[in-house]
This record gives C-alpha cells, sequence and structure tokens, in this order.
C-alpha cells in the first residue's frame, strides 16, 4: 500500500503540472480571492484504484477531463475538484509572493491619492458657495430701494409675502443706522421710517396707532429687538412664601421632584427661575400648602420698592390675584394691617384663596373703587400705599397677543383718565406725619408715556409730593421729555423694564414721597427745569404796571360782585337790607301759649264748617230751582 501511494502522488503531481502549462498558454483569468488550499481538501489514498493511474499519467489534462466526466465514480469527481483548488491556490500563493509588495504599496497611495482629492473638492465646493452667498447679499443690496405708493397698494391687495418682508426689515434697519452713507438718493429719514412701520405692523400684526407709538419711542434697531422679544414667552418665575418656608429647603424639594430651576437674580432673595419640570408646576403638593406662589419677576418690583415695614397700615389698591398682597404681608410677617382692594367682585375668590393658601392673617379684604376708598378708610389713614394700576397692557403683550390690535389711542386716553383719579386718591390716604412711611408707589404693565410718566408729572402738579429713589439698582430711567411734552427732572427716579433689555415683561415703578397732608398743590420750585428757557428778570416799570393793572381788576371784581350781591338780596329805599329788617320783625312778634294756639284752631275748624255748610245749602237751592224750570 504505501508504494503504490507514492505513485499515485507522483501521477497527481505531474496532471497538475501539465494542467498548469495548458493555463499558463490559454492565459485564463485566475480568481485571487480564492484562498483555498490543497491541504483542505481530504484524499483517502487507499480508495483510489491502481487502474487509473497509468491513464492519468498518459493522458494529462485528457485524462482528467475524461475521468470528471465519468459520473458512475464520485471519488474521480472529489479528487479533480480537489486538482483544480490546488491549482488555483498555488497561482494564488504564487500571486502574492510576487504582488503582495506592490500591492500594499499601490493600496496606500490609492487611497491618499483620493482622499487628497476629496479633500480638494470639497474646499472648492465650500468656496464656490461662499462666493454665491457673496454674489446674493451684494444682488439684494443692489436691488433694495424705497417702494412707490402703487407697489405698496399691489402688494397691500395680496397676502403677505414674509421673507421679502423681514429681508426689508433688516435692511430698513441697517440703513437707518447708517443713514448718511447708505440712504439711497433723494429720499428722506422720514421715508424709511414710514416704509418701516408699515412692515412691522404687517410681519408682526400690529394695528397703524400701536406700531407709530411703538417707532416715535424707540430708534430702529432697539425697536426690533422689542418686538421680537414681544414674540417669545417670558420664563416661568416662582416667588418662595417667607411666611412657611425657605428658598434653599424649596429648591431642594422641587428639584427632588424633577423641577429644573434656578435663582431668578441677585436682585431677589425669595425668586426662582423655572426652565423645565416633570410636574405641573401649579399642581404640586408645595404649591398647594402655600410654599410658594406662581409670579412673574416684574410684579417683584412693586412690593421691594414699597418696602414696606413691621406693624404698619398699608393699602393695595389693586390686589387681585394676591400675588403683591402675600409679598408685602410676608415682608411685614403678619403684623400690622394690610387693606387689599379689589373693585371687580369676580377676582375677590382668587384673592381670598390665595390669602388662606399662603397662611396671611393680617389682611382685610374689601370690595370697592379705588376712587372712593379716601371716604371709606378715611384721609391720611395709611402709612403706605401701592397702587398697581389697571392699564392697557402694552408691557405683556407676549401674555395677550391681542393687545397688537385691540388698543386704541382712546382706550389710552380712558386708562390715563383712571389713573390720574386713582394716584390722587391713593396720595389722599397717605399719611405724611407717619413716623416710618408716607410712601405711595405707583407701577403699571405698560411702555406707554401717556400712562407712566404723564400720570406721575401731574400728581406732582396736583398734590404736595416728591419722587424719590426706588431702591432698584436695576432698570432704565423714566422720560423727561418725550415728543412736545416736557415733564419735571425728578421723573429719572421712576425706572422702566423692557423685555428685551432684562427679559421680563415690560413694566414701570414710581415712589412717591408725601410731604403734607395739604390738597393743595405745592408752590413752584426755584430750581429751574431742564429743558425750559431762563426766566428774564422783569423792570420796576414793568412790575408797577402789572400791580396797577391788578389793582384796578381788583376793584372792577369788588363792585361786580356787590352789584351782584344786592341784587340777589335788595336793598330798601333807607338804604337798609330787608333782611334786617324781617328778621326784626320775626323778633318782635309775640308768643303765644298752647291754649291760646288750641283756641285759635278750633276756631278756624268752627268757621271752614259753616262755610262748607252754606256751599252745601247754596248747591241744593240751585238744584231746586233748576227742578222748577224743567216742569
Amino acid at each position: 500500500m504505501g508504494a503504490k501511494g507514492t505513485m499515485k502522488k507522483k501521477a497527481a503531481s505531474n496532471a497538475t503540472n501539465s494542467r498548469k502549462k495548458q493555463k499558463k498558454q490559454i492565459e485564463l483569468p485566475i480568481p485571487k480571492d480564492d484562498d483555498i488550499s490543497a491541504s483542505d481538501i481530504n484524499i483517502d489514498n487507499d480508495d483510489v484504484d491502481d487502474d487509473m493511474v497509468p491513464d492519468q499519467i498518459d493522458d494529462g489534462v485528457d485524462s482528467a477531463s475524461d475521468v470528471s466526466s465519468d459520473a458512475d465514480q464520485p471519488f474521480t469527481d472529489d479528487f479533480l475538484h480537489g486538482s483544480d483548488d490546488e491549482d488555483n491556490a498555488d497561482d494564488d500563493d504564487d500571486d502574492e509572493e510576487k504582488g503582495s509588495d506592490s500591492d500594499s504599496d499601490s493600496d496606500g497611495s490609492d487611497i491618499e491619492k483620493k482622499s487628497k482629492a476629496i479633500d480638494a473638492k470639497k474646499a472648492i465646493e465650500e468656496q464656490q458657495a461662499k462666493d454665491e452667498m457673496l454674489i446674493n447679499i451684494k444682488e439684494q443690496d443692489d436691488d433694495f430701494r424705497l417702494l412707490t405708493p402703487q407697489e405698496l397698494q399691489e402688494e397691500a391687495q395680496g397676502p403677505p409675502d414674509l421673507p421679502r418682508l423681514q429681508r426689508r426689515i433688516k435692511e430698513t434697519v441697517r440703513i437707518l443706522s447708517n443713514f448718511k452713507t447708505l440712504r439711497q438718493e433723494g429720499a428722506s429719514r422720514k421715508d424709511y421710517v414710514k416704509q418701516l412701520t408699515i412692515d412691522l405692523a404687517s410681519y408682526y400684526g400690529y394695528n397703524d396707532y400701536l406700531i407709530e407709538v411703538l417707532v416715535e419711542m424707540f430708534p430702529a434697531v432697539e425697536l426690533v429687538e422689542l418686538i421680537e422679544a414681544f414674540e417669545k414667552p417670558r420664563p416661568m418665575c416662582l416667588r418662595t412664601n417667607t411666611l412657611k418656608a425657605r428658598r434653599r429647603d424649596l429648591a431642594g424639594i422641587l428639584l427632588n421632584r424633577g423641577v429644573n430651576l434656578d435663582p431668578l437674580s441677585k436682585w431677589s432673595k425669595v425668586g426662582l427661575v423655572v426652565y423645565d419640570s416633570q410636574v405641573p408646576i401649579g399642581a404640586t403638593p408645595e404649591y398647594m400648602a402655600g410654599f410658594y406662589m406662581l409670579q412673574s419677576a416684574s410684579s417683584f418690583l412693586p412690593v421691594m420698592a414699597l418696602a414696606p415695614q413691621e406693624k404698619e397700615r398699608v393699602v393695595d389698591m389693586a390686589a387681585a390675584p394676591g400675588g403683591k398682597t402675600t409679598y408685602v404681608a410676608a415682608l411685614m410677617k403678619n403684623s400690622g394691617v394690610i387693606f387689599a382692594n379689589e373693585m371687580k367682585e369676580q377676582r375677590l375668590k382668587s384673592l381670598t384663596a390665595n390669602l388662606s393658601r399662603m397662611g396671611v392673617t393680617n389682611t382685610v379684604v374689601c370690595n370697592y373703587d379705588g376712587r372712593e376708598l379716601p371716604k371709606v378708610l378715611g384721609q391720611n389713614s395709611a402709612d403706605r400705599v401701592l397702587l398697581d394700576a389697571p392699564c392697557s397692557g402694552t408691557g405683556v403683550i407676549s401674555k395677550d397677543e391681542s393687545v397688537k390690535t385691540s388698543k386704541s389711542l382712546e382706550d389710552i386716553q380712558s386708562c390715563c383718565h383712571l389713573q390720574k383719579e386713582l394716584i390722587l386718591a391713593a396720595i389722599d390716604m397717605v399719611d405724611a406725619n407717619s413716623k416710618s412711611g408716607g410712601y405711595l408707589v405707583y407701577s403699571t404693565c405698560s411702555i406707554m408715556v401717556a400712562e407712566n410718566e404723564a400720570v406721575i408729572d401731574y400728581a406732582l402738579k396736583k398734590r404736595d409730593v416728591k419722587l424719590v429713589p426706588c431702591g432698584l439698582d436695576f432698570g432704565r430711567p423714566g422720560f423727561t421729555n418725550y415728543r412736545e411734552q416736557r415733564f419735571h427732572p425728578s421723573l429719572e427716579k421712576t425706572r422702566r423694564f423692557y423685555p428685551h433689555v432684562h427679559n421680563m415683561d415690560g413694566f414701570f415703578v414710581a415712589k412717591l414721597k408725601k410731604m403734607s397732608n395739604s390738597r393743595a398743590a405745592p408752590a413752584l420750585s426755584a430750581e429751574q427745569p431742564e429743558g425750559v428757557d431762563e426766566v428774564i428778570e422783569p423792570t420796576e416799570s414793568v412790575i408797577k404796571k402789572k400791580v396797577e393793572d391788578k389793582v384796578v381788576h381788583h376793584r372792577k371784581h369788588e363792585s361786580n360782585t356787590r352789584e351782584k350781591v344786592q341784587r340777589k338780596i335788595g336793598i330798601a329805599e333807607n338804604g337798609k337790607d330787608e333782611k334786617t329788617l324781617s328778621v326784626k320783625k320775626r323778633k318782635e312778634r309775640k308768643h303765644f301759649s298752647r291754649e291760646e294756639i288750641s283756641k285759635s284752631r278750633e276756631e278756624k275748624r268752627a268757621a271752614l264748617r259753616t262755610a262748607a255748610k252754606g256751599k252745601s245749602f247754596s248747591k241744593e237751592k240751585k238744584v231746586a230751582k233748576k227742578a222748577q224750570t224743567t216742569e
């Protein structure tokens, strides 16, 4: 068996060599991916017949093909297939040995070249995109121009093109910020402002009156920032109730409940700002227990400016829903007395509910018109008064977007009239002689000058009060002049808050100190207000003429008043007053006793009875005469 096995192996090797030569002559492509080697094929030498070996030696490749066509012998198929795999494996080994080094070098160089080509192509595309963007910007700048009235009319008839409006707003603001160099030839600033007003009104949905007022109040760049800030909601804030909890403890509890929050700011020791929450922030057990109050950051400011002290008498003229009232009670530590007034009866439920939930025990709730409170509570009866006046709400557009279209000049004027009446009533309730107080805080959630600075200036003219610092380290000072109006220079002490600057609702806060309890207007100060021309001192001759004119006018006035009095009263011929004579006559009359008066009354009654009987008798006679005539 050993000799036969060796002979069979030699014959198989000769056959494979012959097949290699034939394949090289034909130059058939050899697959390189086939990694099968001859060792992978298991050949059982004992099963090979002795008669097959000479045939394979003599015939070579033909014998292998003849044997492969024989389907009756399965071993021959396996043998021949194995020989093909061995050939492929040998060829693969030879090719791998020859080109392994060259292939590795070529593959590395090809990958590097391809990566460089990809990077270069990407850089070219980026550069082309930048160039195209710059070209588009230049084309937009070159194409931008003011629209004619006809074009504006055509644009108003169709639906608004928002991308075009936005681009035009940006371009108009850019030109107004550098008007001298970027303006169109022949165009004035008024034309650009008019175009900006129309575009802002159509893009953001404001009515003509409100957008015109905002354009007059703010420069173009700040105006766009303010309007865009009104489109975004303000962050949710809550105030810790110091009567029941501390801010640090409350923050830890809410963090454990899945509330993401931070301290509000350095200016508040009780505020927390909420970013997001896994639980409803207005329905937690802590909220129900009165540990905190959902309240906007701007609502903290009036109470901080008021700075109530313990054991004082404080009046909140517009208290619902109770956020400011409960804050005042917390600062007073439930001491003293707070009168929480609310004119609308339907809002009293929320006020009383919040007061009881927050644990406030020093508050009296009342339902009166704020203008009538001095008659109810008494004049000069309060140490401090808080007036968060009803207003147009132009500072909280992010909460109520209907303000954009619903407010008009008539609405603003009606609010101003009411606010002026309320602030005079509030001043009358403040006691100027209070040892710790004598202050009034006026606040609104409006940014209109007519509802803020104009009302304070009116109060300064009508009552003996002065403005004092609000005690707030931030906020913009109030206006001392607005268009043609000139206000008292002390209005710089008031504070304005804007959403695009302070990230809170638009708000106004002013603090007044009552100087005396008299209702008379204060005397003019010697200081000359800013923006007013200096007064020229008159000469002596001018003063004499003015004095003479006043004397003549006074004499004429006295004579006229005397004539009027004489006409009303009447003068007797002897020069004595008729009223004095009648009084003397009354004094000279005799006083009768009760018996005499009763007798006179009985006599009068008897006379009346007899007269009545006589009349009846005369009637009977007339009836009898008529009857006789008829007969």
